[in-house]
């Protein structure tokens, strides 16, 4: 799985991943981050995800990272922004108010090009990755943030009932890959699979959604 896998997606318009609403337990738990207006959180793998207005709407600075340009490009006009571009050494940077996305691979996004972020919102890039990147996606956004607190959603089943994306990462595996950094906190856990008809069309029977704080030790 690389860029092209992605990029070809987006083309394709293949975006199941794409939410039509704001995430509820984004909702539900972003005060559990303690965050105040004028902070910044980083969303990698964002999309064009409601998400991220949503937190612009808390009053929060947020920054992307995202492999397509089609997917940011469609995030500013449905926010109705008109960004400004400019190049960083990876590929493009839009922004525009408090919401800036760093376009391109975001292995060569380092800490000094993205700035210090206050927290992390993983919805959608831990589950995108298959193992082969995980641990590296792992340590490479506790380095790139500076152990920055983390509220993260994963999607956990039977892996060998469906291939991935999204790739099965329940509490033990997120337990593995950030636990000697984080103390982890369990908010939510919910099999969700009679909410998703197409996970169980593709063979799934139950489909856990479980959200947690990653507090830096």
């Amino acid at each position: 799985m690389d860029a092209g896998f992605w990029h070809d997606k987006w083309e394709k318009g293949e975006i199941g991943f794409h939410l039509s609403q704001v995430h509820p337990l984004l909702k539900r738990f972003l005060p559990a981050l303690h965050l105040s207006p004028g902070q910044r959180i980083f969303v990698p793998l964002c999309g064009k995800s409601l998400d991220l207005g949503y937190l612009l709407d808390q009053g929060l600075e947020v920054v992307g990272a995202e492999l397509s340009d089609k997917a940011i490009i469609a995030l500013f006009e449905q926010l109705g922004m008109e960004p400004e571009v400019e190049e960083w050494a990876a590929g493009k940077c839009y922004q525009h108010g408090s919401l800036r996305v760093f376009q391109g691979d975001i292995f060569a996004l380092d800490s000094s090009t993205l700035g210090q972020v206050d927290a992390i919102y993983d919805r959608a890039a831990l589950i995108a990755l298959p193992d082969s990147l995980r641990q590296r996606y792992a340590e490479h956004l506790v380095a790139l943030t500076d152990r920055a607190a983390q509220l993260l959603i994963t999607l956990s089943y039977q892996q060998q009932q469906m291939d991935g994306p999204p790739f099965s990462v329940g509490p033990q595996l997120v337990s593995s890959l950030y636990g000697q950094t984080y103390a982890i906190s369990a908010l939510s856990d919910k099999n969700i699979i009679t909410h998703e008809p197409r996970f169980a069309e593709r063979g799934l029977t139950a489909l856990h959604e479980q959200c947690c704080l990653l507090t830096p030790r």
